[in-house]
């Protein structure tokens, strides 16, 4: 076969399409203002406290939604997959979110209980990475999560089956107008397959960029014993 029988077909606008995407990405710049420093000598013992220390700057920084997450799953053909989506919490326990237990990342965590957490919060050009074993909530934690959320969220719940194959707009719509009508008239409707996740963290992860790309990164890792060790990583 030849390579003009396996190229697809350009439109007559791909070459304007394609000029004006590459001078953008070659134009864009990072970390343009003054970035906060990172003393690794002072740093807590456990990663929890220092998480919600970036996180509470990044906040006041001006982040936008800081609390948004990238969560990295494995299928069961051994395919990663990623999403986005929200933080409900970080404590002793580890990095707390919710979804579909019948969705692809709750059939993903079933088969495979393990995941990886991404947050990057370029106003102060920090990332943090979190490794670890995720345990799904029971009912009654699982509910307790989805009663603090708003209508929206619920409403959002009530519609379900979340990543199945989708017929129309229409379908959509339908399902969705009649989830928010529940969701007015029965606030504490249940949602069965809704379900709190946490992830213990086993690595975690905090890089603060640095404007002469001398990236500071720092690890934490659990050791056998529940400690934490910590080491410098070359960025």
């Amino acid at each position: 076969m030849s390579s003009s029988e396996t190229t697809t077909a350009s439109g007559p606008g791909d070459d304007a399409a394609g000029d004006a995407f590459h001078s953008t990405l070659h134009s864009l710049r990072v970390w343009d203002s003054p970035l906060p420093g990172f003393d690794t000598a002072a740093v807590p013992a456990e990663p929890v406290a220092l998480f919600r220390e970036w996180f509470v700057q990044a906040a006041r920084a001006g982040q936008p939604e800081p609390h948004t997450m990238s969560l990295a799953t494995v299928d069961g053909e051994g395919r990663p997959d990623v999403r986005t989506l929200m933080l409900h919490d970080v404590d002793a326990r580890g990095w707390h979110f919710a979804s579909h237990a019948t969705s692809a990342k709750g059939v993903q965590l079933a088969a495979r209980p393990e995941a990886a957490l991404g947050f990057y919060w370029p106003s102060v050009g920090r990332q943090v990475r979190v490794r670890g074993g995720v345990t799904a909530c029971g009912p009654e934690e699982s509910r307790a999560d989805l009663a603090v959320r708003s209508r929206g969220a619920l409403a959002a719940a009530l519609t379900g089956r979340q990543s199945e194959v989708l017929g129309s707009v229409e379908e959509l719509v339908r399902a969705s107008e009649a989830a928010w009508e529940r969701a007015g008239s029965e606030p504490d409707a249940p949602a069965p397959t809704w379900t709190r996740y946490v992830l213990a963290p086993s690595e975690v992860e905090f890089f603060q960029g640095d404007a002469s790309r001398r990236h500071t990164r720092l690890r934490y890792r659990r050791a056998v014993d529940g400690s934490w060790g910590r080491e410098l990583l070359w960025p």
